[in-house]
């Protein structure tokens, strides 16, 4: 597997800045941001040369782009939110291949009108659903003119909140250019050492084909977001889980300040030796 890390993780503006910070930290892969290149996360246009100069300074560190964040709220409640975000994910989309990545990374969304991280009651609803579907679709006639992929990743307070509602949703849409996005800590908040573990097996093997990258976060005993190796996940569980699948891609760490970056990275090799 190859380890890498959240480019956002570093402070800085340009592409060249994060990728060395990313390097020296021990990481060769980042999952990239258009804010480390001074624009909104999610920007009306990208130039050639900006998205030129991702790549780069990424040749330049000797990292790859393992994927570009292109996270919105795809079921927010106002149709013009979401349409917003997907023309920006269409300008994101135009640029992924010169930016030397070929993977976005999406967000399926809340309810919430003001927060796509947050929980909602009307999530699980058929309405919920419904747009969701609807605007994957739009998302992966966009993914398909660009020759791209378009990671989700199951996560509490979104639509799809589970590996079965994953699975779900490639039943409905079964297009080979939607794939997973696999954090281990999203798939639960409190557990037990072996009720994580059972977790953990069970979205693996449901997910296993579709599972493109994989992320590295931790949780404490109180459910809170913590880094990689101080929390409660157990690693070595969760990488031979990976490595019975044949999972060889990009492992990336994020939920961690820049200054424990290196001391993440060494807890992750170790694991993966």
């Amino acid at each position: 597997m190859q380890l890498g890390i959240f480019a956002k993780t570093f402070p800085g503006i340009d592409p060249m800045t994060v990728m060395q910070a990313a390097k020296a930290a021990g990481f060769d892969a980042v999952q990239y941001n258009m804010a480390c290149s001074g624009l909104s996360a999610m920007p009306d246009a990208i130039s050639d040369a900006e998205a030129g100069a991702v790549q780069q300074a990424a040749q330049a560190a000797a990292v790859s782009v393992a994927a570009v964040s292109g996270t919105y709220n795809m079921i927010h409640p106002d149709p013009a939110v979401r349409e917003l975000g997907l023309k920006r994910l269409a300008v994101l989309a135009g640029r992924c291949r010169r930016m030397g990545t070929s993977m976005i990374t999406l967000c399926t969304g809340t309810r919430d009108p003001d927060d796509q991280w947050r929980h909602h009651g009307d999530n699980q609803s058929a309405e919920a659903w419904r747009d969701l579907l609807q605007e994957l679709t739009k998302a992966i006639a966009i993914a398909e003119t660009h020759n791209v992929s378009l990671g989700i990743e199951p996560e509490f307070a979104n639509v799809v909140n589970s590996a079965e509602r994953a699975k779900q949703l490639f039943n409905d849409l079964p297009s080979p250019r939607l794939r997973i996005v696999l954090d281990p800590a999203n798939l639960f908040e409190r557990a037990s050492r072996s009720g994580q573990k059972q977790i953990i097996a069970r979205a693996i093997d449901i997910l296993a084909d579709r599972i493109a990258m994989a992320h590295a976060k931790d949780r404490n005993a109180d459910g809170e977001f913590v880094a990689a190796g101080k929390g409660v996940l157990d690693y070595g569980h969760f990488l031979k889980s990976l490595r019975s699948i044949g999972f060889n891609g990009p492992l990336i760490t994020h939920g961690l300040d820049a200054t424990e970056a290196p001391g993440v990275a060494v807890f992750l090799k170790e694991h993966l030796a």
